[in-house]
């Protein structure tokens, strides 16, 4: 079961590529703070815009600093089953610990052609595969029905949910039980979404507040539901500040802000705007990260 505080990562970029001895520092310092785990080329680590090479090569990186410190969840996803299914044979190879894999994009399966991508994904790799339910930028939702099916697969053993679907979590436990891994993709209910039998979240966040993001969810699952609510309340304007603009964009600003990664993009994302870098500015020093 992967439960906590798992980082989303950025992908930090030189002009002419991946800044690897970068990332790793990254990734070291993501460990020393205390997350309960890692995953590499999703959505945050601009996993659009990397090439086939460069999108496995950040999973070796990350697996070989990790060195099985904490679970590294590498995204293997795609809108082609056969592409997918050659990043999660890879990911297997290099040793990652599971994969995240997002519904297709733009083909617009149905909750049909969803199954068997999954099911073609799992078949090809022994390795725990995560769902990405993610409809606000993939267009298609995939149902908890077809969730259930396809947790009867043994390898296919939770989901990151990007609903913002609150009564997903309670859902998904009636129906696959509570065994089934719950991780929250969206930071500003992942307080809600533990509090609805979620078990963790794949934060954007924790990218710049590591600690404060493991701290909450040790304070839940330890009962401390005081300091639980004092870091919630800390964290919030932050989620809300990242999310101004087009992620990772905001979090790479803070990011940069708290000298821990360079802010640079790519095309066809761009750098924020001005009234965007005042307000995440302020909310890292209401979070107490920037003095």
């Amino acid at each position: 079961m992967f439960k906590g505080s798992f980082t989303a990562l950025i992908t930090p970029f030189t002009e002419s590529g991946i800044n690897e001895a970068g990332f790793q520092s990254f990734v070291d310092w993501q460990i020393g703070e205390g997350v309960d785990g890692i995953v590499p080329v999703g959505t945050t680590g601009e996993s659009p815009t990397l090439s086939w090479d460069e999108h496995k090569r950040v999973t070796e990186l990350s697996v070989e600093v990790a060195k099985g410190r904490v679970p590294v969840i590498a995204g293997a996803g795609s809108n082609s089953t056969a592409e997918a299914v050659d990043f999660a044979r890879h990911a297997h190879a290099v040793g990652a610990d599971a994969i995240l894999v997002v519904t297709p994009y733009y083909n617009k399966p149905t909750q049909e052609g969803l199954y068997q991508h999954f099911k073609a994904v799992a078949g090809a790799a022994d390795i725990p595969l995560l769902i990405y339910n993610i409809p606000g930028r993939s267009v298609v939702d995939m149902s908890v029905e077809t969730m259930a099916r396809l947790a009867r697969i043994p390898n296919v053993v939770g989901v990151k949910d990007a609903t913002n679907d609150l009564a997903r979590p309670s859902a998904i436990r009636d129906l696959i039980g509570p065994d089934f891994c719950q991780l929250s993709g969206e930071d500003a209910t992942a307080a809600g979404y533990l509090a609805q039998g979620g078990h963790g979240c794949i934060s954007v966040t924790s990218n710049v507040a590591p600690r404060l993001c493991a701290a909450m969810h040790n304070a839940w699952w330890a009962g401390d539901l005081k300091t639980f609510a004092e870091i919630r309340d800390k964290l919030a304007p932050l989620h809300r500040a990242l999310f101004l603009e087009s992620s990772p964009a905001p979090v790479k600003y803070a990011a940069d802000l708290i000298g821990k990664a360079p802010s640079r993009v790519r095309l066809p994302l761009v750098g924020i705007g001005d009234d965007t870098k005042a307000a995440v500015r302020s909310a890292l020093e209401i979070a107490g990260i920037l003095s």
